[in-house]
């Protein structure tokens, strides 16, 4: 039996085997207590995760950015048009029509129709009327579809590494898994941070909205034109140096800039060196 003497002046005092083992037991109740709130912390944090990579803040930002200047846009429009004479009917239900094809492509509640975050593939942002849409399929985009793997390959991340450092602080102490348990209660936890930091820090989220809000810009154009090219009614037709004007404007050039845009591209294809736009 294992004894250890304390030597007291007149008295002889032994500790027993079961006496040690009780006082060597004192330091497990700071452990369990650690590896509950560590555990509970890491449940906190993979909620908090989950809630958020749901509803994208810096994605949410973006839309409603992107919202707030097209609702103003339009605004201004019809500010102008009762200005300078009075609307007619015909006006008034394609403006309404406006009004709710943006509301439906930016939708602002945050649940029940709020856009989706993860969609099967990357659609241009529509915020106009299908009235003169044209059937014509553009080309996808290769950066948006990038963008949007990896916003939905973090938003995964994030919480199933945090999930698996609560699992892993649980096990803490728990012979003969302690070495594991600790492992991964601490690369969880680690690995969950920085993947945390890229997707939020990072804003992935809003570098996808932006992609899909100016290829939605872009269809957009290609579907005036293609409108008012296709369009048989020559009296219905846009003046052509006012249409190429208003192109110029939009891609935010002159129209001699626009014009070596469109001979350099006629001539080298799709191989060009300067994207279209000056604005985006």
């Amino acid at each position: 039996m294992l004894t250890v003497p304390l030597n007291i002046p007149g008295y002889d005092l032994y500790y027993d085997q079961n006496l040690i083992s009780c006082l060597t037991s004192i330091p497990d109740a700071p452990l369990e207590a650690l590896k509950l709130s560590s555990t509970f912390l890491y449940l906190a944090a993979t909620g908090m995760l989950i809630i958020m990579n749901k509803i994208q803040p810096s994605q949410r930002t973006e839309e409603q950015r992107n919202a707030s200047r097209l609702f103003k846009q339009l605004e201004t429009e019809i500010k102008t048009k009762i200005a300078t004479g009075n609307p007619t009917l015909s006006y008034v239900n394609e403006a309404m029509n406006k009004v709710l094809a943006l509301d439906r492509a930016y939708p602002l509640p945050n649940n029940g129709v709020m856009l989706e975050k993860f969609p099967a593939k990357t659609e241009p942002a529509v915020w106009w009327p299908k009235k003169r849409r044209t059937l014509s399929k553009g080309k996808n985009d290769n950066n948006g579809d990038k963008a949007l793997n990896l916003n939905k390959a973090l938003a995964i991340a994030g919480p199933l590494l945090t999930g698996l450092g609560a699992v892993g602080s649980a096990f803490i102490a728990s012979s003969p898994h302690n070495s594991w348990a600790m492992v991964l209660g601490v690369m969880g936890g680690a690995m969950g941070s920085v993947v945390n930091t890229i997707q939020h820090g990072g804003q992935v989220g809003m570098v996808f909205e932006m992609y899909r809000s100016n290829a939605g810009f872009f269809k957009m154009m290609q579907e005036s034109i293609e409108s008012n090219l296709n369009e048989r009614d020559v009296d219905s037709r846009e003046n052509g140096e006012a249409f190429e004007m208003k192109v110029a404007l939009q891609l935010g050039r002159s129209l001699s800039e626009l014009r070596d845009v469109a001979t350099s591209s006629s001539r080298l294809g799709n191989d060009i060196k300067e994207f279209g736009s000056k604005l985006f």
